[in-house]
């Protein structure tokens, strides 16, 4: 039986105005990048040479990695550049964890809240676009967020840490590589030897999660394939490029969810080839179609997944947790 004239019109003004909305995004990306191209190089010294990274060499990775925010601090003020001097000191100051620390550019950042060694459960979070040193302290607050809800909601004699992985160059939110899995897979290798690293200095033991959020989700996408952690969590995600968990390859449980007012929900979820390369992310991760575990994440917006009292954090702190029963749907 053929579709009836209203149905046929509709899905031909859905498929116009998906259309449409590429073809926006695409020109977007073609254009707005052009306005950042001319901020000047902040010089930096390159990253610390450290040994292989376990529970022994953990304190000299922290102390080594801080000194060099502190030399990255002085070249930038140096060079008159007195926020990222600024946020530099930040990261040197005595009492951060630095795992790594990349000061050139636009920075990479590897910082480690709580006991990483003796961890039973660990929460790795893994950025979207815009995040650098330049905005890292949004990234840290979110991170800090988890941290304290995690220490308050532990189980007695249960010991959990947070690790605020900027290890990668993210898109800027109106570029050419938001749209596209480019920066998704380069960043894929360094998300896998974190875990490998994590799995060096706590042991086999603990309980992994990776928190994705924004074009975080495309990179975990890409790194999911045989990755040795327990849980993977899908927040406010344009797609992971893959058609449906299965095709993420892993056996960790997969997550997913959005807040009421995220504005992601208006994002078309699709994946097409335009101009020689592929655009867009596929399935929407809160839909059936997906297969993914979709949780409660409240009335939030984009940037709101971490807000202490939301209803996400208070889930997402039960999926670090292990305590799946207790996560709520909507």
């Amino acid at each position: 039986m053929g579709l009836a004239p209203n149905h046929r019109r509709a899905r031909r003004r859905s498929g116009r105005w998906r259309r449409a909305a590429l073809a926006v995004l695409v020109a977007g990306a073609v254009v707005f990048p052009l306005s950042a191209a001319g901020r000047p190089e902040i010089p930096a010294p390159p990253p610390a040479s450290l040994p292989p990274l376990d529970a022994s060499t953990l304190d000299e990775a922290y102390a080594a990695n801080r000194a060099g925010a502190a030399e990255a601090a002085r070249m930038a003020a140096a060079h008159h550049d007195r926020d990222r001097a600024a946020a530099d000191r930040y990261l040197a100051s005595p009492a951060r964890q630095l795992l790594r620390f990349d000061g050139r550019g636009s920075g990479r950042v590897t910082e480690v809240l709580g006991d990483l060694a003796r961890a039973d459960r660990v929460a790795v979070l893994v950025p979207g676009s815009d995040t650098g040193i330049d905005t890292y302290g949004r990234f840290h607050a979110a991170a800090a967020a988890l941290h304290e809800r995690l220490t308050r909601q532990a189980p007695a004699g249960t010991r959990t840490a947070v690790v605020a992985w900027l290890g990668y160059e993210t898109p800027g939110t109106v570029s050419a590589t938001v749209t596209t899995t480019g920066r998704a897979e380069q960043a894929a290798p360094h998300l896998r030897a974190l875990v490998a690293d994590l799995r060096a200095v706590a042991g086999p033991g603990p309980r992994i999660s990776l928190l994705c959020h924004s074009y975080g989700s495309v990179v975990c996408g890409r790194a999911a394939a045989g990755l040795a952690v327990d849980d993977i969590a899908l927040l406010g995600s344009p797609g992971t490029g893959a058609d449906t968990a299965a095709d993420l390859r892993t056996r960790a449980r997969v997550w997913a969810a959005r807040g009421g007012d995220d504005w992601v929900e208006n994002v078309p979820h699709l994946s097409a080839d335009l101009f020689g390369t592929t655009v867009g992310f596929g399935t929407d991760p809160v839909t059936p179609a997906f297969g993914a575990h979709v949780f409660a994440a409240g009335d939030g917006g984009h940037s709101d997944y971490f807000r202490p009292g939301s209803a996400s954090l208070t889930n997402l702190t039960r999926i670090v947790l292990g305590e799946t029963k207790a996560v709520t749907h909507d």
